[in-house]
C-alpha cells in the first residue's frame, strides 16, 4: 500500500497539472469544460457546509476525453470549500499510483481516490459516471436497450456534475459521522 501522505505531497494543482502536462489544445480543451460547469445554489451551499478536511487524489492524463469532461468539475468544487484539497497526477508519470488506482483491471482515468485528514483511504471512483456509461451503452446498443431511468430535461454534464458531487458528499458524511474522528475533533 501506498504512502498516502507522501504522494500527496507530490501532486499538482489543477492549474499545475495542465500547464505542466497540457499542450496549449488540451488546456483549450480542459478550460472549455471548465466554464461550462455551473453549480446550482442547492449545490455550493452543501459544499460550503463541509466541515471535515478530504484530501484527494485524481489520476488523469491531459489527453483524456473523459478527464476533460470530468476533473473541471472537481476543481468546482474545491473552489466552493476549503475542506476539498485536491491534488492531480498523470497517469503515465506514476505508474505505481496508476497500479494502486486501476479500474476493471487497467490504468483508467480519471480515478479518484477520497482520503481521511490522517490518510486513511475512504472511497475510490472513477472513470465514469452512471449517467455517462448510460449515454455510450446507449449510443453503442441503439434505441433498442434504454434504461428508461433519467431525466431527459437534465444535460448530461448536469447529471455529471450532480453523480460526482453525490460521491464527494456521501465521503464527506463517512468522515463527518466517524467515530474516530468525532473524538478526534471532540464533536
Amino acid at each position: 500500500m501506498l504512502d498516502y501522505a507522501k504522494v500527496f505531497e507530490s501532486g499538482l494543482s489543477y492549474s499545475n497539472f495542465l500547464a505542466k502536462y497540457g499542450t496549449p489544445e488540451q488546456r483549450q480543451r480542459w478550460e472549455g469544460l471548465h466554464a461550462q460547469v455551473r453549480l446550482t445554489d442547492a449545490q455550493r451551499h452543501l459544499l460550503a457546509s463541509f466541515k471535515r478536511k478530504m484530501p484527494v487524489i485524481v489520476l488523469a492524463g491531459a489527453w483524456c476525453g473523459d478527464c476533460v469532461n470530468q476533473c473541471p468539475i472537481f476543481d468546482h468544487f474545491a473552489a466552493a470549500t476549503n475542506c476539498i484539497n485536491l491534488r492531480f497526477y498523470d497517469r503515465d508519470a506514476n505508474p505505481e499510483l496508476a497500479a494502486e488506482l486501476s479500474v476493471c483491471g487497467a490504468a483508467r482515468v480519471p480515478a479518484v481516490l477520497f482520503l481521511s485528514e490522517d490518510w486513511f483511504r475512504c472511497a475510490q471512483y472513477g472513470d465514469r459516471t452512471l449517467s455517462k456509461y448510460r449515454q455510450m451503452t446507449a449510443d453503442f446498443a441503439g434505441a433498442a436497450c434504454p434504461t428508461g431511468i433519467g431525466s431527459p430535461e437534465k444535460s448530461l454534464l448536469d447529471n455529471v456534475v450532480q453523480e460526482w458531487l453525490n460521491e464527494f458528499e456521501r465521503v464527506q458524511l463517512m468522515l463527518r459521522t466517524s467515530g474516530r474522528l468525532r473524538t478526534l475533533h471532540g464533536d
